[in-house]
């Protein structure tokens, strides 16, 4: 029998009770519980068709990327615009997004874009890679034709345009490791001239932040100075939430923090459980250069940059968070399990949180059809390329094995000898478990296309086993037009398995490559037991911490969560096959609570005493 997916709709959703056990999702006892949309689920990186990138196209670099999003709803339905993607993306529910090749366009895509929703009349927008040209502004984003004001702007990169309720128009902008953000007001009604209001207003403190640090894990041997852009403002219950990215968007700890207002020109303040959107572990990282948007039913979302960062500097995708504001006011967003399936925006209580689906094929043993390059390859900046080329090994009965498939690292990719129909990879789970979901993330290899390219595909089929002999087709694209450089593919039932088969026909590029494929489901056995022995020494300085733990048996790895108050544990750090973690991000001057718990393919542990340090 064959099983065909469907769109990412499900009967059944698990997560966790207090104790970690598995549980029939409560909306199923909730209004509207079988609806398809509140049974919807994401994961990022979201799977969206990620535009080839024009620039270092001389250089005969070809890849994906998407970042610094600027989403907005406008008339019930949503926009998101992307850097360089010669277009931009319409969504109904935040969910599936369907490009827009609009009449009028920047002849290299917009640059880190700004967008505006006035009063649901007009959508503005901003972001001419050159840094200065027409405000543009149209009734239909739909259709996709745009008119520009006659007026010419300066300083529109990393721009911000945000009009208040009163009509007053400002832009913020800002990008730079020394300069701090600004913002003056501009005249909507007289073609968005300046008015002569003009200010700067906050700027990194890397002493006091250390999030705010350049490099890798908050570190670089020579440079001290993050950088700061992509600022981003939010009104919610009339105070102004200034965002800004930092320290560097090739980072794994690319962050937004948020400094708070009464008015547009400020002054603001540091928000104290800053950075409010940060996603340092696990899989894909990075969480910062986004945006906050509202969506129709009120709750916020904050879509932001992850880094890739693996072909290129700028080779980044999106990511998607619920975003809250709580009792003090203080706006944080919900990253844990950050790239595991997670509820979509229609669910009616847990939009946007981890749905309970764990990681099936971590460290599985995985097997390829050819094998013409397995890469370690990751690019801090344009000059510091770090390539390693991993030696063909195989098992016992001849086939070329794999690891990079099932390492949870997006920098290390396996490369087939061709791009056809002959070329498959297996995985064979450690332990057999319900598979719900996968995510297929490929991987540009000398791709050759450099471009906003259309007709573009990813074919293919996946099978399932549990023995390793008898087969079942559970997804089938071997016709697709689908392009899903980061395919989310949730079946129509969970099903039992151990072995999974991907099956190729064709995708873009002169050679099939992947970096990692992932599975989800639940295992059959027990969650992990309670982490015991945490430990954290904060450091001299006060912004690092060293945590040390005693290993669970059968974790996959653990989850530190910390954050200003008991009941404030806002921020996580995802760690596989660890059981000590060093951490640079903490702000000197601000006392902390930490906990900790351990996950498998089963499941989640009971948190751990939460510990108080100074």
């Amino acid at each position: 029998m064959k099983l065909i997916l469907t769109p990412i709709f499900l009967v059944f959703f698990l997560s966790w009770n207090s104790n970690g056990q598995n549980n029939v999702d409560s909306l199923l006892n909730e209004d509207n519980a079988n609806s398809k949309k509140s049974l919807q689920t994401y994961c990022n990186p979201l799977d969206i068709d990620y535009t080839y990138m024009v620039y270092n196209s001389s250089k005969n670099k070809s890849y994906r990327s998407g970042a610094d999003p600027a989403v907005i709803e406008f008339r019930g339905e949503y926009y998101m615009f992307v850097t360089r993607s010669f277009g931009y993306w319409h969504s109904a529910d935040l969910i599936n997004w369907k490009f827009i090749k609009p009449q009028q366009w920047f002849f290299e895509g917009s640059n880190a874009p700004t967008a505006f929703n006035y009063k649901d009349s007009l959508v503005y927008f901003a972001g001419n890679p050159a840094g200065y040209g027409s405000i543009l502004y149209t009734d239909d984003p739909k259709k996709g034709t745009w008119t520009p004001t006659a007026s010419i702007s300066t300083n529109i990169q990393d721009s911000e345009l945000f009009i208040d309720d009163d009509g007053k128009t400002y832009l913020y902008w800002g990008s730079s490791n020394v300069h701090p953000l600004h913002v003056k007001m501009l005249d909507k009604d007289d073609r968005f001239l300046e008015t002569g209001v003009k200010k700067e207003l906050i700027n990194l403190n890397e002493e006091a932040h250390g999030w705010e640090r350049f490099g890798e894990n908050n570190f670089h041997p020579t440079l001290k100075e993050g950088y700061m852009e992509g600022a981003s403002m939010t009104k919610h219950n009339g105070k102004y939430y200034l965002q800004y990215a930092a320290p560097g968007t090739q980072f794994n700890v690319y962050a937004d923090g948020a400094y708070i207002g009464e008015t547009p020109l400020g002054p603001f303040t540091y928000m104290k459980n800053n950075p409010m959107s940060f996603k340092p572990g696990g899989f894909t990282n990075g969480a910062g250069h986004g945006i906050t948007v509202k969506q129709t039913n009120g709750q916020y979302w904050h879509f932001a940059t992850m880094a890739l960062a693996s072909n290129a500097q700028w080779e980044r995708r999106l990511c998607m968070f619920p975003t809250y504001f709580d009792d003090e006011g203080l706006m944080y967003t919900n990253t844990d399990y950050g790239d595991y399936p997670r509820f979509g925006s229609g669910h009616p209580t847990k939009a946007g949180r981890h749905n309970g689906w764990m990681l099936l094929s971590y460290r599985g043993n995985a097997t390829v059809s050819s094998s013409l390059a397995q890469v370690m390859k990751f690019t801090s900046n344009d000059d510091d390329v770090e390539i390693t080329e991993l030696p063909l090994e195989k098992n016992a009965i001849g086939d070329i094995v794999s690891k990079v498939l099932t390492d949870e690292n997006p920098k290390t990719f396996w490369v087939a000898e061709a791009n056809n129909n002959k070329q498959w990879m297996k995985i064979e789970m450690l332990k057999p478990g319900n598979i719900y979901a996968f995510q297929l993330n490929f991987h540009d290899h000398e791709s050759g296309i450099y471009t906003r390219t259309e007709g573009l595909r990813h074919r293919f089929s996946i099978e399932v086993s549990e023995d390793g002999k008898n087969w079942q087709m559970v997804v089938d694209r071997s016709n697709s037009n689908i392009d899903a450089p980061n395919a989310y593919v949730v079946l129509d039932k969970p099903i039992k398995a151990r072995y999974i088969r991907y099956n190729n026909v064709e995708v873009p590029g002169a050679n099939f490559a992947m970096s990692e494929f992932r599975v989800f489901g639940l295992g059959l056995g027990k969650v992990p037991q309670k982490v015991k022995g945490f430990s954290i020494n904060r450091q001299t300085d006060r912004r690092d911490a060293a945590f040390s733990w005693t290993p669970v048996k059968g974790a996959q790895g653990y989850n530190i969560r910390w954050g200003i108050a008991p009941d404030k544990l806002y921020q996580s750090w995802l760690v596989y096959d660890a059981n000590k973690h060093f951490m640079r991000c903490l702000d000197r001057d601000t006392p902390y609570y930490f906990s900790i718990e351990a996950f498998s393919e089963n499941g989640i542990s009971e948190k751990s005493k939460i510990l108080y340090v100074d």
